[in-house]
């Protein structure tokens, strides 16, 4: 007996990373995104989560990546994303997105591929899905669930509206994506045309905030997105003619901007996702009108938060990383942009409690990048290894048992 019980009081002394690590990440400076400094340490990481950041050595025989001379980041959040293959998924793990928000992809794959990364049969990146755009047109929305197959192609009222909320909450989104204006991705559209009333948006609103929904919204035109940051929604995405007053309504009441701004430059330039003479024209107002937007937001203290608003499909080059790298081009500071892709995205997402930052406790998500970003941030675009949940899901560095 009393040998049993000296052997329990040896596994109660043992730390709780030397009895569970089954991965670490030795070697590097470690970026501590909220007081924006780099340390040397070790990441040592157990069951999917962070179990210690220090100078803790791993045990003997588990799986060590050495990243010395290297950086290692949280893993980034993309907070607006359109990704509905395995494949589409697969590019925005590699660029060193480990979680993903869908901005609406007409159907509920996005809930589908959400839940299988949660059920461990992919290494990531984690996906909150939105499902289907809840706005005045459905379209071929109408196919993602039979609940819809006798709903109009435009849609006239709240209940309709807010039904489309209820559906979308019954196949598990994690957000709601709303339109307050045109869209600027298609030369037929202009996208400053208020397309929804602030009662409207607001009729969406309460019945995502009924279901536990965040809802976040398109809104170029100033006067679309100011009715609904008045309606209450989390965030104004792309926000190209805000004004101050509406910006200063955003600081005021806590709305988040996602600018989206790399996707303007690619309406600009050729190849990507978009190329349209049209688009090209559009894009050479939008984008300083869109620089602009988010000097001001950062300035009166709107929190400006990362998202691609690509599906990583193969003619993309949107990325999240080369949107943080956009915004220190456009004037912030690279640590206040690089908090636009994980702390404050895990804030709007509300997933801070799980990740977003390196700390024991938190999930294993992790980048590696061969260059310090702070000095030079174009590194972040040439990420060398990322661990997603814990895993090791892309690595090109050498990896060996110690």
């Amino acid at each position: 007996m009393r040998l049993i019980l000296f052997c329990l009081s040896l596994v109660l002394v043992l730390p709780a990373a030397a009895q569970e690590a089954d991965l670490a990440v030795v070697g590097g400076s470690v970026l501590d995104v909220r007081e924006g400094t780099m340390s040397s340490a070790n990441v040592l990481i157990g069951d999917g989560r962070i179990l210690s950041v220090g100078p803790d050595a791993p045990p003997a025989g588990v799986e060590t990546l050495d990243v010395s001379g290297k950086f290692v980041l949280p893993g980034f959040i993309d907070a607006h994303t359109h990704a509905t293959e395995l494949s589409q998924v697969r590019r925005a793990l590699e660029s060193g997105a480990t979680t993903l928000r869908s901005a609406s992809v007409g159907s509920y794959r996005d809930v589908a591929i959400g839940r299988m990364v949660a059920a461990g049969h992919l290494d990531g990146p984690d996906y909150l899905g939105s499902g289907v755009l809840v706005s005045r047109g459905l379209g071929e929305g109408r196919v993602a669930s039979e609940s819809f197959f006798g709903m109009p192609a435009v849609i006239s009222s709240d209940e309709e509206l807010q039904m489309l909320v209820r559906v979308n909450a019954e196949n598990g989104v994690r957000t709601i994506k709303t339109a307050a204006t045109g869209r600027a991705g298609l030369p037929n559209t202009d996208p400053r045309q208020q397309i929804a009333t602030e009662a409207q948006l607001r009729a969406i609103v309460e019945e995502a905030t009924a279901h536990g929904l965040p809802v976040m919204c398109h809104a170029h035109g100033d006067e679309g997105a100011r009715a609904a940051v008045l309606a209450g929604v989390a965030s104004i995405e792309h926000g190209t003619f805000l004004s101050r007053e509406t910006l200063e309504l955003m600081a005021e009441r806590g709305t988040v901007l996602v600018p989206t701004y790399t996707t303007v430059v690619d309406l600009d330039e050729p190849g990507g996702d978009f190329d349209h003479p049209l688009l090209d024209v559009r894009a050479d107002f939008m984008r300083p009108r869109l620089e602009r937007t988010i000097r001001m937001a950062h300035e009166v203290g709107v929190r400006v938060v990362a998202g691609s608003d690509t599906p990583y499909g193969p003619e993309s080059v949107s990325r999240v990383g080369v949107e943080v790298a956009n915004f220190v081009k456009i004037g912030l500071g690279p640590i206040e942009a690089i908090r636009g892709a994980t702390l404050y995205a895990a804030e709007l997402l509300g997933i801070a409690g799980d990740t977003g930052v390196i700390e024991p406790g938190k999930e294993a998500d992790l980048i590696v990048v061969a260059e310090d970003p702070i000095e030079h941030i174009a590194a972040i675009q040439d990420v060398v290894a990322v661990v997603s949940n814990g895993r090791l899901a892309v690595n090109r560095l050498p990896f060996e048992v110690q």
